[in-house]
């Protein structure tokens, strides 16, 4: 790995590893961490459909809040959308970069028109693993300020 590359790594609530890719360091101010990522392979979701090879992830974590920030341009730089989920502040050691995924993600449209998806999901995991309370307290107020981000248009959404 060149200086600056460094792994991302989702894992779910039980330690498992949900993801893993590579990415590359392009900033840090206080508890934000930037990186950028290019999909090495065609992925086919059921949400978002199919993201082309060259699609790039710019990704925003922060190791103070609950949630990070996905947005994908097409290998032409057009933007894509955004993606965002709910998860336990990140934690990286300048290589390393992992986040407890905590299901509830957003889709954002170009047009900043959004979706919250997967809160049933959220509630069948709280229960099967025990969320603590704290998770549980946490959670929709991280669903809320990302709400609050995207509606104002505030960083990172609308930054080029």
């Amino acid at each position: 790995m060149d200086e600056d590359s460094l792994i991302v790594r989702s894992l779910k609530y039980d330690g498992r590893v949900h993801r893993e890719w590579r990415a590359r360091l392009v900033g840090r101010a206080g508890s934000l961490v930037v990186v950028e990522g290019v999909f090495e392979s065609e992925v086919v979701h059921p949400l978002l459909g199919t993201v082309a090879v060259g699609t790039l992830s710019t990704e925003y974590y922060w190791t103070d809040r609950w949630y990070s920030v996905f947005r994908f341009r097409e290998p032409g730089g057009g933007l894509r959308n955004y993606y965002c989920n709910v998860n336990r502040p990140a934690e990286f050691d300048g290589r390393l970069l992992t986040f407890v995924d905590l299901d509830i993600d957003v889709l954002v449209a170009p047009d900043f028109s959004y979706s919250v998806l997967d809160e049933d999901e959220f509630e069948a995991h709280a229960a099967r693993y025990e969320y603590p309370p704290e998770v549980r307290r946490r959670v929709p107020r991280a669903l809320s300020e990302l709400i609050e981000l995207i509606e104002d248009r505030r960083f990172p959404f609308g930054e080029s």
